[in-house]
Parts: structure tokens; sequence; C-alpha cells
């Protein structure tokens, strides 16, 4: 069993949001068992047909003598937004303990629900990390599969490809087509593939709308719709102004290599080390693994990115309160020099003289470029984020 860095409460009301797959279940069924739990699962077509015909239902349920003084654990909440009516009178007037797990949130925020105004706390579970994986992590099969479990644990990269293939295919249908939140699906699939291609690139959305065949403005609403089913997020561009920053375009990523590698139909190709495509891969798998643990770690830590006009670069910009902040340079090379950290020293420098600087990549030897410390990536993030689950 693999232990998971996300820790729940075991006293307080919360959300798990994450993607399809991620654990989400397996993980509450760990840490909750089940003669002190009520478990219901609102992709259950029966249980749905009954709360659709009577929404009072949900509450003779967890009000019944044998349920009423059990923790609540509703899977896929945002499948019924209703209930979040009763779950909140619930925690005011009883202080029960309600576990409401979802794969998006679109559906809620267009609901107008409020997440039950901070009285239920919120955690995210994402793919499998490199730390939660220890020993056993193979970069590779990371790269190539993601970290969704049954893809990044499948018996072969067959099977890998199959589960990851159906996935999107479901995700098409259970989260798009059926919540009707497009007009039509074959631009919407179209898009995918373009976004899947540009992951990790700076948003243009009118040269994604000419590609696509549909206006801007459904671009962004596409975008809208990645970011709330959880698939990906936005990565802003840094800028000392707020306001400035905002006018600048962000990066987008999925939120899992292999996920990605489905939508834009690489899934069946090997990736190999010193190619562009493995770099691209290498730098996205690291970005993902300190979004998923500052958000375990509950850290207040904002993540972003850094381009000039002439295209020098700088990978991750870190901002940590109480900590100086951190310029980051991702590289996938097993050999790196001083001119891998010309970016760090030079546009760090300009940007703040007193962050830190560090180059990682797949060199396993730590050496000094200047003001740059260049670290083997995993020895980075045990660094930051402790090897402590």
């Amino acid at each position: 069993m693999i232990r998971r860095s996300c820790k729940l409460s075991t006293t307080n009301s919360f959300f798990l949001f994450g993607p399809r797959g991620a654990g989400k279940t397996t993980l509450i069924q760990d840490q909750f068992t089940n003669d002190r739990t009520l478990y219901l699962d609102l992709l259950d077509i029966e249980l749905m047909d009954q709360l659709l015909l009577n929404p009072g239902r949900f509450k003779q349920i967890i009000d019944s003598p044998e349920h009423v003084n059990k923790v609540v654990i509703v899977d896929e909440v945002q499948k019924f937004p209703k209930l979040l009516d009763v779950v909140q009178s619930q925690i005011q007037r009883r202080k029960r303990q309600f576990i409401l797990t979802g794969s998006s949130s679109r559906k809620l925020k267009q609901a107008g629900t409020n997440l039950l105004a901070g009285r239920a706390w919120v955690y995210h579970l994402y793919p499998l990390s490199s730390l939660e994986l220890g020993d056993s992590f193979d970069l590779k099969r990371a790269l190539e599969r993601g970290g969704l479990p049954e893809s990044y644990l499948a018996s072969s990269d067959s099977d890998a490809r199959e589960y990851l293939k159906a996935y999107v295919a479901t995700y098409l249908e259970k989260e798009i087509q059926q919540e009707q939140w497009v007009r039509k699906l074959d631009p919407f699939r179209r898009f995918l593939s373009i976004a899947a291609q540009m992951n990790g690139k700076i948003v243009n959305k009118a040269a994604i709308a000419r590609e696509a065949g549909v206006e801007d403005t459904t671009v962004s609403n596409y975008f809208e719709i990645l970011e709330e089913t959880l698939l990906g997020f936005s990565l802003p561009a840094f800028h000392r102004s707020v306001r400035k920053a905002q006018k600048l375009a962000p990066k987008f990523y999925f939120i899992d290599t292999g996920i990605k590698r489905a939508l834009d139909r690489t899934i069946s190709v090997e990736l190999l080390p010193q190619t562009f495509a493995w770099g691209d891969a290498f730098e996205h798998w690291v970005i993902l693994e300190f979004v998923k643990n500052i958000s375990y770690r509950r850290l207040d830590w904002t993540l972003s990115y850094v381009r000039t006009k002439d295209d020098v670069e700088i990978d991750l910009v870190v901002e940590r309160p109480g900590l100086p902040e951190l310029f980051v340079e991702i590289k996938s090379k097993e050999h790196v020099n001083e001119l891998d950290a010309k970016a760090l020293e030079t546009l760090g420098r300009d940007l703040n003289p007193k962050a830190e600087k560090w180059l990682l990549s797949r060199d396993q030897l730590e050496q000094t470029f200047g003001s740059t410390r260049a670290l083997y990536w995993q020895q980075a993030l045990r660094m930051l984020f402790g090897t402590d689950l």
C-alpha cells in the first residue's frame, strides 16, 4: 500500500478534490473504518434516482437509527450540489463530520455553492508523487505513464496505455458530454489535443482558437473547464506588480504527464533521454512535484514563471513567506555546466539579488555556479519538502 502525503482531518468536515482515478476513495477508506462511517456514492445510479425523485431521502438516510452517529462520506458530491444545504445544517446544529469528495468543482460553482462557508476544510489529492513512491519510484515510468495509480502501477506499458486512452474517453463522455458543458464536442476534442501539444508553453488563445475553429472566448471557457474539472492549472507570469502580472499570459500544465500524452496521442511513443520530448516531460514532472507537495504540506507558497522579451526564462519563481524567494531552472541533462545556470545568474540577479537560485537536473553531482546551486532534482525535493509522510 502506498502511503499518501495528503493528511486528512479526523474530526473536521472537509472536501477532498482531485481528478478521477487519483485515489480519493482509497485514501478515505484507508483512513476511516467502515464501522463508523456511512458511505454514499453518487455515481450509484439507484441512489441518484432516489435523490432526484425525493431530495429529502438524503436526510432520511443519514438520520436513520443505524447511521445517525456515523461520519458521512459522500463520493462525487458535485453530482447533486443541493445536498450541501443539508450538510451545512448538520455541521452547524449537530457538529457532525462530513467527508465530501469530488472530481470537479465546476458544477458546485455553477450552483452558487459556497463550499459551506469555511465550515469544511478543503484538501486536494493528486496523482502519485515521487516522494510517495519512495525507493520504488522510476522516472522513465513516471514521465511516460504519469502518476495515476492504475496507470503507474499497471503490469505493462500496454495496459497503462489502454487505461489512459480509456481515461480520456471517459472524461469526454462523463464530465463533458453528460454535463453539457460545451455546445459541440468535436471542437473541444480538437482543443484538448492542441492544449496538450502546447503543455507548458505560454498560452496564446488566439492561435489556439484558429486551430480549433472556435472563438477566443470559447477557448477561455475551455481552459476554465479543464481547471474546474481538475485536469490542469495555470502557472502565472511573475511580476512585482500584481496588476501587471495579470496582463501577462500564463502557461498551462495538465495535472499528469500520462494524461497529457494520451491527449496529444503520443502515449505509444517511448520517451528517450536527450530528446526534446524527454526534456519537456521532465520539466513538466518536476513542476507537478512542486504543486503536489506545496499542497500536501499546506504551504502558503506561490509559483510563477519569468520570461523576458529576449526569451530569457526562469522556469519557477517560488515565493515563500518568511523565506527568501527561490528561483528554479529545470534541466533534464545528466551533466550540467555553468551555461545551464546563465539565466539564473543574469535574470535572477536583476529580479532579486537576495533570492536563492537552484538548478535542478539529473546530474547527481552537487555543484555551484556563481551564486547558483546545482542539485539532483530528487535531492532538492527532499530538501524542500522532506520525506516524512
